[in-house]
């Protein structure tokens, strides 16, 4: 249990029958008349769905224990992707739905952070920006700036991105996991 004085962004908590929600953002506001309150957004662990939800604040919230795991995408098995701990060298099948759009940026030995709660996967948590090589990509046309028009390009992973028009096939791109966009050239 704690307080909702101690609200920590990335803090999960154990709401509605159970249900994870982890902390997005919080704000603790002390109006000018009547009691201070917190208020929070916050999102669901499993559905992703997002939601402000406002406390009073001292109110005991049931938080819970989440344990953030390093482990590295070895294969895909079947639909399954498998991970392995660092740490102990063990195998975990995770299914596809809790891998998520992280799916769109793995490759064998990437490194991710597996999030588990009462020994079942929660998701899988990438770097802000991963580097992949471009598999597929028009060539550009001569005229083609630095600044303007993209095009589409297929990543090693199979996922499609826009890419600027200078970029060609087999360079090694930057490329954020958050939001699946181009963040620049990797310099050799």
């Amino acid at each position: 249990m704690a307080s909702t004085n101690d609200l920590k962004n990335g803090m999960v908590l154990k709401l509605d029958a159970g249900q994870l929600w982890s902390v997005v953002e919080f704000q603790h506001v002390k109006p000018g008349k009547g009691p201070a309150f917190v208020r929070t957004k916050l999102k669901n662990v499993l559905s992703g769905k997002v939601v402000d939800k406002t406390f009073n604040a001292g109110v005991k919230v049931e938080t819970a224990n989440v344990d953030k795991r390093g482990m590295q995408f070895s294969y895909k098995d079947g639909s399954d992707f498998v991970f392995m701990d660092m740490d102990t060298y063990d195998q975990l099948h995770i299914t596809p739905e809790t891998v998520g759009d992280a799916a769109n940026f793995l490759l064998e030995g990437f490194e991710a952070v597996v999030a588990m709660y009462e020994g079942s996967p929660l998701y899988v948590e990438l770097p802000a920006a991963v580097e992949l090589s471009i598999e597929y990509t028009e060539p550009g046309i001569q005229g083609d700036r630095s600044t303007g028009g993209s095009k589409p390009a297929r990543l090693e992973t199979g996922y499609e991105i826009g890419v600027p028009l200078f970029i060609t096939t087999g360079e090694k791109i930057k490329v954020d996991t958050r939001s699946g966009e181009y963040l620049g050239r990797v310099n050799k």
